[in-house]
C-alpha cells in the first residue's frame, strides 16, 4: 500500500506536490469514486486510478533529458496565452515528460525533463540543496561590496536568501556578467537578487544543475542523460546510497 499522490508521482504523472494539486482539483478517481484529499492509501495492483477519465498505468520506461530551454518559451506544459512551450521542443519523444523545476519565460538554459516522478520530487525538495549555476548579464558594474552582500544573503519579500557563490566574469560598456551559484529555487530569485543591489538583469542563462552541464547544447536542443549522470542525480536526491 502507498499514498495516492506517491503512486501517481511514481507512475510519471508529475511531481508529488503537483499530484496533490491534481487530487485537490477533483479530476482524480479511485475505483470510480472522486477523491479530493491526498493521503488515501492504494494498492497499485488492485486499484483503478483515473485522471480526467484516463486510466493511470505505471510508466515502464523512465526517460531523462537535458534540454536547453530557449528564451521566450514557457516551462509549464499548458499555457492559456498560447506561447511556445518546452513540450513543443520534444514532440518526437513518445513519452509524457515533466520539467524538474522551472525557468522563467524570459530566461534560458539547462532544464531536466523526465517521467520519473519520484526523482522530480526529491531533486526539487529544498532539503537537498542541489546547486544551480547561472551566467547573468546585468546593467552597470557592481562593486565588491555589492557582490559580497549578494553572496552573504539578501532580504527579499519572501525572506533572506541563503549564501550564494557570486563572481564577476567581465565588465564592458554595456554592463557586466556575473556567475552565480545558488541552492534554492525561489521564483525569479536571481533577478530579484540583482534588483536588490541595483543592477537589473538583462539576460539570464542556467549553465548547470548539480553535475549536469549545458555544454554541447544549443537553444531548443536536448540530449538523453547518460547512465552515469542519472546515477549521480539519484545519489544527490537520496535514492541511491
Amino acid at each position: 500500500m502507498e499514498r495516492l499522490q506517491k503512486y501517481m508521482a511514481r507512475a510519471g504523472v508529475a511531481s508529488r506536490r503537483r499530484c496533490e494539486q491534481l487530487i485537490a482539483s477533483g479530476i482524480v478517481k479511485v475505483n470510480g469514486e472522486t477523491v479530493t484529499h491526498p493521503g488515501l492509501l492504494v494498492d497499485p495492483s488492485k486499484t483503478r486510478v483515473e485522471i480526467n477519465g484516463e486510466v493511470l498505468k505505471e510508466t515502464e520506461e523512465k526517460v531523462y533529458l537535458a534540454l536547453y530551454k530557449p528564451r521566450n518559451c514557457v516551462t509549464t506544459l499548458h499555457d492559456p496565452q498560447g506561447r511556445r512551450k518546452i513540450t513543443d521542443l520534444i514532440k518526437d519523444i513518445p513519452h509524457r515528460l515533466f520539467p524538474v523545476g522551472r525557468l522563467d519565460y524570459d530566461s534560458e538554459g539547462l532544464l531536466i525533463l523526465t517521467n520519473d516522478g519520484q526523482l522530480t520530487y526529491l531533486i526539487t525538495h529544498p532539503s537537498h540543496r542541489i546547486s544551480k549555476t547561472y551566467l547573468v548579464w546585468i546593467e552597470g558594474e557592481p562593486s565588491n561590496e555589492e557582490l559580497s552582500i549578494m553572496a552573504k544573503g539578501l532580504l527579499l519579500a519572501d525572506g533572506w536568501t541563503s549564501p550564494a557563490t557570486v563572481g564577476l566574469q567581465k565588465t564592458t560598456k554595456h554592463g557586466s556578467v556575473l556567475k552565480i551559484t545558488i541552492h534554492e529555487g525561489r521564483k525569479r530569485q536571481i533577478r530579484r537578487m540583482c534588483d536588490q543591489i541595483g543592477h537589473p538583469v538583462k539576460r539570464l542563462k542556467r549553465i548547470s544543475i548539480g553535475p549536469l552541464k549545458i555544454d554541447g547544447l544549443k537553444p531548443g536542443q536536448y540530449r538523453f542523460l547518460a547512465f552515469e549522470e542519472i546515477e549521480q542525480l539519484k545519489k544527490m536526491a537520496g535514492i541511491l546510497s
